[in-house]
């Protein structure tokens, strides 16, 4: 594994290792269930981006002191229904007061160390598959402000609480090397990472990538989050763009995903199989671009 892999991995033995990792947030959503379920989701997701099966997981919370138990149990029960849908059993936690709520787990998976999946396993030539769309920090940003659609936002919320399991399991049964998930450092963010721990280029296509039904309309209307510009300016100066695509559609690129979904890198005469899996099992897979000898990171 390489120092920026999405989770710690502990070896235990020439074959076995457990792999562990955190994370929390504040609500994106006012549904206290959802995001509870959500953060659960995202949560685990790390541990399926290096391939491993989440076992167990100790919530982290911050309460409000105000924040009424009615709330505060949905939360919970939201984390808890998400961990038991994927087999993680949610064994205690912490919890503190603050003015804001928070909430999240740590999880900690098991994982066969010849079957990994790392941001350093892209090879030149393979092809890049992104399993979720884009668009939940353009369009979630644009709820706080009162702007979306029932529609608009439920179609977020169900991608955001969608398990990556079956990707991951997907991936490890056609034994791919290389993949992370799409989270806050956005597409481009973390496709840098696997491009810099891999010493590839990568070449997108702006048109394959999807994006969620409200994701254009939001751009237009640069409802993005404050880290949306944080990974532009980071990030930004190592992606050439082709001149026909406009900033606001670039930004889209540089988008915060919360509970987004996994970027595999996919070997050529692996691809088709690997499609229609993901399609046998109910999952998504779309093949967004593919990686070069030639180094750097482009969107035609």
């Amino acid at each position: 594994m390489t120092l920026a892999d999405d989770a710690a991995v502990w070896r235990l033995n020439d074959r076995q290792a457990v792999v562990v990792t955190t994370d929390f947030f504040t609500p994106i959503v006012d549904d206290p269930y959802d995001f509870g379920a959500i953060a659960a989701t995202n949560s685990i997701s790390d541990v399926y981006a290096m391939g491993g099966k989440p076992v167990f997981a100790l919530n982290i919370a911050a309460i409000p002191e105000n924040l009424p138990i009615e709330m505060i149990q949905q939360i919970f029960k939201g984390g808890a229904e998400k961990a038991k849908e994927a087999g993680v059993v949610v064994a205690g936690g912490h919890t503190v007061k603050d003015a804001e709520p928070k909430f999240g787990m740590v999880v900690v998976g098991l994982i066969d160390q010849r079957k990994m999946l790392t941001k350093g396993g892209v090879k030149a030539g393979d092809y890049l598959v992104l399993t979720k769309p884009l668009g939940f920090g353009v369009t979630s940003t644009a709820f706080k402000r009162g702007l979306t659609t029932p529609d608009e936002l439920k179609e977020i919320v169900d991608w955001m609480k969608t398990l990556n399991a079956t990707a991951s399991m997907v991936a490890v049964e056609n034994h791919l090397k290389g993949a992370t998930d799409i989270t806050g450092f956005s597409l481009l963010g973390h496709a840098i990472e696997m491009a810099e721990a891999s010493g590839v280029g990568l070449r997108f296509e702006f048109n394959q990538i999807p994006l969620t039904q409200a994701a254009l309309k939001y751009a237009e209307q640069y409802t993005f989050p404050g880290g949306a510009s944080n990974n532009a300016l980071f990030f930004g100066p190592r992606v050439r763009f082709a001149d026909h695509i406009s900033q606001n559609l670039r930004m889209l690129l540089f988008d915060p995903q919360t509970s987004g979904g996994l970027l595999l890198a996919v070997p050529a005469r692996k691809l088709t199989r690997l499609l229609a899996e993901l399609a046998e099992r109910g999952s998504k897979g779309w093949v967004i671009g593919r990686a070069s000898r030639a180094p750097g990171i482009v969107v035609n």
